[in-house]
């Protein structure tokens, strides 16, 4: 975590300061990601504001994260940097109640009953959600082909067709 940004913030008084934050993360340190990539070489580099939404009173804290996510190419299994830029901004909320008064163009962030939270969290969180199902390299084609069979798998004896043959009987 960059020096300037503290592991927990109390997220209402960050809020009511209408604090912002900017760093950069290694990938290194993120551990429920490091499962889906290749290695954890780079950075991440984001930024955290906290305000409230002056229309609608609805206090946010907005992510901004950029990055380069190394991957295994599922087609070509080579090693592929895909580029990641997130806008995401989270509605905090202290119940799930409050959850179906937010906005539609924001999402839901349970701030647990201390009021901290952890920007690391945040930021892989929205980092494992980023990761495709399955990650192809852009560029790289689908290999559709079809495989004749050999000689020796059509010689070979149907097992099938004996039971065809006692049924006729």
């Amino acid at each position: 975590m960059s020096p300037n940004v503290p592991e927990q913030l109390d997220a209402w008084r960050m809020v009511a300061a209408r604090r912002r934050f900017d760093g950069s993360l290694p990938l290194s340190a993120m551990r429920r990601l490091e499962g889906s990539l290749v290695d954890t070489e780079g950075e991440v580099n984001y930024s955290l504001e906290f305000g409230r939404d002056d229309v609608l009173q609805v206090s946010y804290v907005e992510l901004h994260v950029e990055t380069a996510l190394p991957l295994e190419c599922q087609r070509s299994l080579a090693r592929f940097l895909l580029p990641v830029k997130i806008t995401q901004r989270l509605g905090l909320v202290r119940s799930e109640d409050e959850e179906a008064a937010l906005p539609q163009d924001y999402e839901a962030l349970l701030v647990p009953e201390d009021g901290m939270l952890k920007p690391a969290d945040l930021i892989e969180d929205e980092l494992v959600l980023a990761v495709p199902v399955v990650p192809m390299a852009p560029g790289t084609e689908a290999v559709e082909s079809e495989w004749a069979a050999t000689t020796e798998e059509l010689d070979k004896v149907n097992p099938f067709a004996e039971l065809a043959r006692l049924k006729k009987q």
